[in-house]
């Protein structure tokens, strides 16, 4: 997100997600999250009345929207469309940063849900939300590769619950390993699922 194609309010969204990526919402200040999007700090209060509540929700609601328009992407990516190499194509980005940025930063959604689901509602109902804005695109293109609907759903949840699962696990073992597993893993039984239209 360039800042000289997005204005203030929108640079410091995209900032307090990378903030809440790396850091959790409790250490990630209104202050850093101007000082990181290069934004005055009193427009923090103008575009933001609703305070860090409202910026961590939109933070999050940001994210679910990014992880969702990237399905597109993974799938155009693909030479032979499959749910495997579309689950191979999601974890990729995460060990692809991982191997070059180190294991820093983890996914702001589920940062959030860690220090936010349980004090307050908005901000759980904003969780939720970013996990269907992604599981919703998991599961039309799981459908689209030929994934029952009945069970695209089931299967876009699985896919993501295992990616934020093996995330968590190689920031806290320095390894890309719990991700490469998962995706071994987890590859002949999400390909398993697609029904030949023979």
């Amino acid at each position: 997100m360039a800042e000289s194609r997005h204005g203030p309010r929108e640079r410091m969204v995209f900032s307090a997600a990378q903030l809440i990526r790396r850091d959790g919402v409790g250490a990630t200040g209104m202050r850093d999250v101007a000082a990181h999007a290069g934004a005055p700090r009193g427009s923090l209060q103008h575009y933001f009345p609703g305070g860090k509540e409202q910026l961590v929700n939109e933070a999050v609601a940001w994210a679910g929207r990014y992880a969702g328009g990237r399905v597109a992407r993974f799938l155009a990516g693909l030479d032979e469309p499959a749910p495997s190499g579309l689950f191979a194509a999601m974890a990729a980005q995460w060990t692809h940063e991982y191997e070059t940025d180190g294991f820093a930063a983890g996914c702001p959604v589920a940062a959030a849900t860690v220090d936010c689901a349980a004090t307050g509602s908005a901000t759980r109902e904003a969780v939720a939300a970013a996990f269907s804005a992604w599981r919703g695109p998991v599961a039309e293109a799981l459908t689209g590769m030929g994934v029952p609907a009945a069970r695209a759903g089931s299967l876009a949840t699985l896919m993501i619950s295992a990616l934020e699962g093996a995330i968590l696990m190689a920031r806290a073992e320095q390894d890309v390993r719990p991700l490469t597993t998962v995706v071994r893993e987890l590859g002949p039984l999400l390909d398993a699922a697609v029904v030949s239209s023979v």
